[in-house]
């Protein structure tokens, strides 16, 4: 068949659009290159990098907000011209049925059924794909977020700015062919970006990126992340305004030291059973869909018009309007049992939305879930004693760290993110103590936050941006030193002094004659005694200054390694024979990172073998 005019000029014009293509990126590959091969320390390129990274996080978080608006505009306002405000209420759930259900397609055809992008997803990227994000998926989240938050859902905003802006920072490492190393330090730049943009916290921001998803505070990530999450707040305050994410209320405080001695303490018990109950709800709530007889496109629906349910009963209040979330005054002002009312049924509209078909975070939800469960805690006291002159206020705003840092497992954010919004140094120290007490009863009642439930029931182990199944699957005697310098109990303090200079080893294994531990002793142990006395040398012996120490066996794990030393805050523990209590070695954190770094590194994730006996020194082989 002969040749069309049509697919002649159909096949040139793809032929040159190939040729522009090849062009494009031939000089891209030019820039990438001539940029890679210039000169610059790895401070100044991630410094760069991470204000472009602010500058654009923040864009990106501004755009999302006006999205939320948009969507309750289209959702809401719009329809105000022909149904009056009473009818709007009536029909909310109908309306919120619909916005779930937008979202599910959006998500099933735009996102490719991708169950992920969400904080512990971003997690997951830093710790097992080099912070390597798809953006399709998150662009395909952040609007199903934005038409879940705006047709009335309920779900926060910090999980769809993450994602969105986690999905910059690969993609600005990724297009300047980074090393993933670098890619991850970007990742954490937008990470904290994004909350910082999001609730005007830029400390928040920064420590929640550290804590939570680059996993630790090492000065190569500190000062990128915390310089990215000042750019992002100047810039979202320039178009945002310069307010924090809740309305703070005009009185707060604490009047009476046994406040801070007795009511903040039980505070964080209360806070902490609510975070628990918070957790276990949401993931009950998943496994109940899972059972559900409904198809896919339907649930939806039915989770949509329940949510719309809840919130109608509510009066509205249950969730904000458009992007703007309640004030946190109105938790000062209620009645104790109708601010519980709210809690438990901003759990149940929360997990019911994020579990059929909406899409959102789960942090900003805890905030509110803390403030009406220390509002309601602070309304019932000062109902009790009301000669106490008790701040209602005051517990709500508490409450709203302590139950981010137990069902987040982000007791630092939780802290920060609260002073921040108030500016209040007054108000640190029972929101100190307060947040330690829920985290810690939160994670006696549920061992998984939200963040790490969700990677475990995927069968991902995920911790403070580590991959606890690598540390887990791997072995001391891996990693172990073979021969590390030993003392003699016997052996005299000023004969050991005169050695010292002569290794870098920091912790030195005390044993018998008959090479048992007897314990260790430190540099720093003995320095302190040469300082203090020195004819004290001629008297004590090492074996009665050693200190007992945590051990472990080959066979044990590196995970459980990494554990028992911080029992002690030890850098460097011995290794036994659990039967003979024998010596066999020494292991320290610098070996274990060593060979965490090669597991993570390699295909497939397969172990690393233990380098040759030349070395061993350095990598630890286990005798025969």
């Amino acid at each position: 068949m002969a040749e069309t005019a049509f697919d002649t000029q159909k096949r040139i014009f793809g032929r040159a659009l190939a040729r522009s293509l090849g062009v494009v990126e031939t000089t891209w590959n030019g820039i990438t290159a001539w940029f890679n091969g210039k000169a610059l320390s790895e401070n100044a390129v991630l410094l760069i990098f991470a204000v472009v990274t602010g500058l654009l996080c923040a864009l990106g978080v501004v755009a999302f907000y006006a999205s939320i608006d948009f969507a309750y505009w289209a959702f809401y306002k719009f329809p105000t011209r022909s149904f009056p405000r009473i009818a709007l209420l009536t029909y909310r759930p109908v309306i919120t049925a619909a916005g779930l259900a937008v979202a599910w397609w959006v998500m099933r055809h735009v996102g490719r059924g991708n169950d992920g992008m969400n904080v512990p997803d971003v997690q997951l990227a830093v710790v097992r794909r080099g912070g390597d994000i798809e953006p399709r998926p998150a662009l395909a989240r952040t609007a199903a977020s934005a038409i879940t938050i705006g047709a009335g859902g309920s779900a926060g905003n910090e999980g769809p700015v993450v994602v969105l802006g986690a999905a910059i920072g690969s993609w600005l490492g990724r297009t300047f062919r980074f090393a993933p190393g670098r890619v991850v330090v970007l990742v954490g730049c937008a990470t904290g970006a994004a909350i910082s943009a999001a609730f005007n916290a830029p400390l928040a921001g920064a420590f929640f990126a550290l804590e939570e998803v680059v996993g630790t505070l090492a000065a190569g990530s500190f000062a990128p992340v915390v310089v990215s999450s000042v750019v992002a707040a100047v810039v979202s305050r320039a178009f945002l305004g310069n307010h924090p994410a809740f309305a703070i209320p005009q009185q707060y405080g604490y009047a009476h030291g046994s406040e801070l001695v007795l009511l903040y303490p039980l505070l964080g018990v209360v806070c902490g059973l609510m975070a628990a109950l918070y957790v276990r709800t949401y993931f009950y709530s998943g496994d109940v869909e899972k059972k559900l007889p409904f198809p896919d496109a339907v649930k939806p629906w039915v989770g949509g018009a329940l949510v719309g349910l809840l919130v109608f009963f509510s009066g509205g209040i249950l969730v904000g309007y458009g992007h703007l979330a309640i004030g946190s005054d109105i938790f000062g002002k209620m009645a104790w049992y109708g601010l519980l009312a709210l809690a438990l049924g901003k759990i149940l509209a929360t997990s019911i939305t994020l579990n059929m078909g909406g899409s959102g975070g789960v942090f900003t939800p805890s905030l509110y879930i803390g403030a009406a469960t220390g509002g309601a805690f602070g309304a019932a006291l000062a109902q009790a004693f009301p000669s106490m002159g008790l701040h209602p206020e005051a517990y709500a705003l508490v409450g709203m760290g302590a139950v981010v840092a137990g069902a987040t497992d982000a007791p630092i954010t939780g802290i920060l993110l609260v002073f921040e919004m108030t500016n209040d140094y007054a108000i640190v120290l029972p929101l100190m103590l307060t947040v330690v007490i829920a985290h810690t009863i939160a994670r006696r009642l549920s061992p998984d936050s939200l963040y790490s439930g969700w990677l475990r029931r995927r069968g991902e182990s995920i911790e403070k941006g580590t991959d606890r199944d690598v540390l887990d699957g791997l072995h001391v005697s891996d990693a172990y030193e073979a021969a590390p310098q030993v003392i003699d109990e016997v052996a005299r303090v000023d004969e050991l002094l005169a050695h010292l200079g002569q290794t870098k080893q920091l912790y030195f294994p005390v044993v018998d004659d008959s090479h048992s531990l007897v314990g260790v002793i430190t540099v720093s142990e003995l320095g302190q005694i040469a300082r203090n006395d020195e004819h004290l040398g001629l008297l004590l012996l090492a074996g009665d200054i050693a200190q007992e120490s945590e051990t472990v066996s080959p066979n044990d794990s590196l995970l459980d390694a990494i554990r028992k030393m911080g029992v002690r805050g030890a850098e460097s523990i011995p290794v036994v024979d659990r039967k003979s209590n024998r010596l066999l070695g020494l292991i320290n954190r610098s070996h274990i990172l060593n060979l965490y770094e090669r597991a993570v590194s390699a295909p497939h994730k397969q172990r690393p073998q233990p380098a040759s006996s030349s070395s061993a020194s350095a990598t630890g082989t286990s005798p025969k």
